[in-house]
């Protein structure tokens, strides 16, 4: 490993006592237990999450609504684990990639998959959330859209360019407590039918035709990228002066409230386009379609209100983008983390500038995004397995390694998430066929 940038190891072993152990922060090191998982919830909820969910509430009404569950409960096993890394080892998961893979071999297949899955894909992800953002806007202010797209850009970049943990999290959580309360009133307009809301979230049935938006529903919301971003995050909310226990616990709760919240939204999502399209035969291509759906329900504010949400979700989801790539791809190659650092700096923008152009061209990032999907395929299920294998590691976690539930749920997500991407992967085999 580079002399310049060798990950920092804590020499007292996990699980053990250091100088500020056993007792409860006050005064200044008093936080609230909120924060990084709500980054990773609003990371996740982007435009395309948004059409997905009112396409599937629209064509299957709430019968997968199961699938957006499992992955809640998916994305939360595992984003608990690799904030439990984070917090135990003070290490990034892109920085542990390096301590586990030592060859020169492993890390450079390590560092393409990481580039293809979150550098390139980010980009391509990144131009899509800001074309949606963009449209959010232009549709109900008659604004020309790539003076929109120019804006919203140089607000993200301002925002990255502090550098500060806390004003992100500000921001972003702001903006999930819009996305979550306008859907949710939304939903209480249109009111669906509970009984058939609760058969959906937890009797699994997959329609004739609808294995592939089954897969998208739960590939939306398990993100590689997100991943990275935990393990980084809890250490920025969390610094070395927190009593670890503490620390652990109350990301836990975060990690769970968090998840769990974004995971309504996007159930909150489901139900509207189930009452206001699937009960009337109505059918939806794209997240427009709601609009004119909740027309005859909101009236003129229709328009406003479906705005005002996706505004929210695609520019959460354009900034999570380049914030991950960066935390991601700066500790895979042995760089800095740190968000003021040079060659953090140089990647979100990298990837905020890539994504600009995508969207200002109106460049359709198809192909790219194929691309991303399949290293995002193969990325997810070698992470997976990674961090049981971590997280199983008495010497590197000590007392904070995997309990016996932790492993079960754990050993699932991995068959599951492999047997996605081996579908995945033989499908795009099959295009390019």
């Amino acid at each position: 490993m580079p002399e310049s940038r060798r990950p920092e190891v804590s020499t007292v072993p996990p699980g053990t006592a250091g100088p500020d152990r056993g007792r409860e922060t006050t005064g200044r090191r008093r936080r609230l237990p909120f924060g990084p998982g709500l980054i990773i919830a609003a990371s996740f909820i982007g435009p395309g999450t948004i059409t997905t969910s009112i396409v599937t509430g629209a064509s299957y009404g709430f019968t997968l609504a199961w699938a957006v569950v499992f992955s809640i409960l998916a994305t939360i096993v595992l984003q608990e684990m690799t904030g439990r890394l984070g917090l135990a080892t003070r290490l990034s998961l892109g920085e542990a990639l390096r301590v586990v893979f030592e060859s020169t071999a492993a890390r450079a297949v390590m560092v393409v998959l990481v580039v293809a899955a979150i550098g390139i894909g980010g980009a391509s992800y990144a131009g899509g959330d800001t074309t949606g953002t963009a449209l959010a806007l232009t549709t109900v202010t008659g604004l020309d859209v790539r003076v929109v797209v120019v804006g919203i850009l140089l607000l993200i970049g301002a925002l990255l360019w502090t550098g500060s943990y806390k004003a992100i999290e500000v921001v972003l959580t702001a903006m999930v407590v819009i996305l979550g309360l306008i859907f949710l009133v939304t939903a209480i307009v249109v009111r669906p039918p509970i009984g058939e809301m609760l058969r959906g979230m937890f009797v699994p049935t997959v329609p004739a035709g609808a294995l592939l938006t089954t897969i998208a529903l739960i590939g939306t919301t398990v993100v590689p990228y997100n991943l990275f971003l935990q393990s980084s995050l809890v250490q920025e909310k969390w610094g070395r002066d927190v009593d670890p226990d503490l620390a652990m616990r109350q990301s836990r709760t975060d990690t769970v409230v968090s998840i769990s919240v974004g995971g309504l939204i996007t159930l909150v999502v489901m139900a509207t386009a189930f009452g206001a399209m699937f009960l009337r035969g109505m059918t939806a291509e794209t997240g427009q379609d709601l609009t004119r759906a909740l027309e005859p329900l909101l009236g003129p504010a229709a328009p406003w209100v479906f705005a005002v949400g996706l505004f929210a979700a695609g520019f959460t989801s354009a900034v999570a983008g380049p914030l991950g790539a960066a935390y991601a791809i700066s500790g895979t190659i042995g760089r800095s983390t740190d968000l003021r650092s040079t060659p953090a700096r140089i990647i979100w923008i990298s990837v905020l500038v890539v994504g600009g152009v995508i969207a200002l061209t109106g460049f359709n990032p198809v192909q790219i995004i194929v691309v991303a999907q399949a290293a995002n395929g193969l990325l997810l299920p070698i992470i997976a397995i990674f961090l049981m294998i971590v997280m199983n590691s008495s010497r590197l976690m000590g007392r904070y390694r995997n309990g016996p539930v932790a492993n079960v749920l754990g050993a699932l997500i991995c068959l599951v998430v492999t047997g996605l991407a081996a579908y995945q992967l033989t499908d795009l085999v099959g295009l390019w066929g």
